[in-house]
């Protein structure tokens, strides 16, 4: 099986399926206590990278997604799918996995 290289620019995502770069997680407290690896929260915001087209409906149209690329997200906590494409991390998740926009 040949091996492909992923970047940004070659992942498009399907149907309702949104892809978000996930924002980095605290590294200390409101205290100012510093957090190892294994106690940081898996964060819950991302930006907007790249949208689907939507979902296709009975009738074959399509219905918009209500997000646009570069709006800040909140999503579900163990949505999606993680991607990590050099030193990034991304997630790919569907549109009813993401909660609300964050401004």
């Amino acid at each position: 099986m040949a091996a492909i290289t992923l970047n940004l620019s070659t992942v498009k995502p399907l149907g309702d399926r949104v892809f978000l770069k996930v924002s980095a997680s605290e590294e200390k407290t409101l205290g100012g206590i510093l957090l190892p690896d294994t106690a940081k929260e898996k964060p819950q915001i991302g930006d907007i990278v790249a949208i689907g087209p939507g979902k296709r409906n009975d009738d074959g149209s399509r219905q918009a997604i209500d997000i646009a690329v570069g709006d800040r997200v909140l999503y579900s906590k163990y949505a999606g799918t993680e991607i990590k494409l050099g030193s990034e991390e991304y997630v790919l998740l569907s549109e009813k996995d993401i909660l609300a926009i964050v401004s």
